[in-house]
């Protein structure tokens, strides 16, 4: 006699995972723990500072962000670098590190990402961070 002809209700029981939403919700809880976790990482100072350069380049409504040959707006190129910052994980602790390892050039392609001005001047990223940071520090009580 099988186990099925024993036990005819468990022949069709089925051991199931969490639905797809169920998920997809604990993977966003996930890295939602994550990415607060390598924040926790940072020294609030050094987190402060990539947040403004962040908050800086979404506040550039007339500027265009070139990345690999497409042009991006600023809310596009922001959400980037925070998909960027989230992926680098502990390997940025600083300002410095997230302008080198997630600002300053495709990590596809090698090729630097560009800010095209309204009044048509081009500048890499890096140039445009890097001298955002020295204004930053410049603030009284943010070094």
């Amino acid at each position: 006699m099988t186990f099925a002809a024993k036990a005819p209700c468990l022949a069709t029981f089925q051991l199931s995972g969490p639905s797809p939403r169920i998920r997809c919700l604990l993977a966003l809880l996930v890295l939602a723990i994550g990415a607060r976790a390598q924040a926790a990482d940072r020294a609030p100072p050094e987190n402060r500072k990539i947040q403004y350069l962040i908050a800086t380049i979404e506040a550039l409504s007339n500027a265009q962000f070139i990345r690999n040959g497409t042009v991006y707006d600023a809310r596009s190129a922001a959400d980037h670098l925070r998909f960027k910052l989230q992926r680098a994980g502990s390997r940025v602790t600083t300002a410095e590190d997230f302008i080198r390892l997630c600002a300053s050039a495709s990590s596809v392609s090698g090729s630097p990402y560009q800010i095209k001005f309204a009044d048509g001047s081009i500048v890499t990223s890096e140039a445009f961070l890097r001298q955002k940071l020295l204004e930053y520090e410049q603030i009284p009580g943010t070094k």
